[in-house]
């Protein structure tokens, strides 16, 4: 199906936590839809690079230091737009994969300062620029942790259950207003840090994830998904894409070959 190229009011897309994996390759597809995207993560060296190779592509890309977290920062940067047509908020993680009963505090803060306050102050920041485009798309970028527990995810589910409600409440208090939200929700994506980070380095530990796995999702899979939501009709909203691999039939039973 083809997609819709977006117009000229709503062309400006922002990119949270755009400096690899979802995030990255989502710009990339955006870029290539036509729009001309933001790239903000705190890596400044990484966004940097992927706006370069955007523009050397033909393409219009810009690089922004920044931390969701901080909404000093958040509302300066929201400053230097007038309109916006697609926010995607990506920016989050996870961290640990202890049990309830030795679950570290400050793992669970900074994952929900990061998933469910960052996404706060974006949006916040942001909506009125996306109404004022008349027809802007917010994207909250979840999981199926946000739909599903599992053991040892407690403080990763709470934190995406968080981002799942602030998009499913954000769409009730909106309607009638010219900005769609959207919820993408993938399963097991195999990136190059997503694992890795979660367990503090540990790449032995992170491998095991997708052990037997034929093929998990990928970061492009993700992306796809998203530009394709984004690109549908303005009279269209995809309120809730749950994706996965085959391979993966919940949060807890995953075919693995021997």
């Amino acid at each position: 199906m083809a997609t819709a190229a977006p117009s000229a009011a709503s062309r400006i897309a922002v990119v949270t936590g755009a400096s690899s994996g979802i995030g990255a390759a989502t710009a990339r597809q955006l870029a290539r839809a036509g729009y001309r995207v933001v790239l903000t993560a705190r890596r400044k060296d990484r966004i940097e690079a992927l706006a370069e190779e955007l523009n050397t592509a033909g393409h219009s890309a810009a690089a922004y230091q920044l931390d969701v977290t901080d909404r000093a920062a958040v509302d300066e940067f929201a400053s230097a737009f007038r309109t916006i047509g697609v926010l995607v908020n990506n920016a989050g993680g996870a961290l640990g994969a202890d049990p309830v009963a030795s679950g570290d505090p400050a793992d669970w803060r900074t994952m929900y300062e990061t998933n469910v306050i960052g996404t706060l102050n974006v949006t916040q920041a942001l909506l009125p620029r996306l109404e004022a485009s008349g027809d802007g798309v917010v994207v909250v970028v979840s999981s199926t942790a946000g739909h599903g527990t599992y053991e040892g995810g407690a403080g990763y589910v709470a934190a995406k259950h968080g981002a799942h409600v602030l998009a499913e409440t954000l769409r009730l208090e909106i309607v009638g207003k010219p900005v769609r939200v959207v919820e993408i929700a993938p399963g097991m994506v195999k990136t190059e840090e997503f694992a890795l980070t979660r367990f503090g380095g540990d790449a032995d530990r992170a491998s095991k994830v997708y052990e037997g796995v034929a093929e998990p999702l990928t970061a492009d899979d993700v992306a796809e998904t998203i530009a394709w939501a984004v690109t549908r009709p303005s009279h269209v909203n995809v309120d809730l894409l749950v994706l996965r691999p085959r391979a993966q039939a919940s949060n807890t039973k995953v075919h693995r070959e021997s």
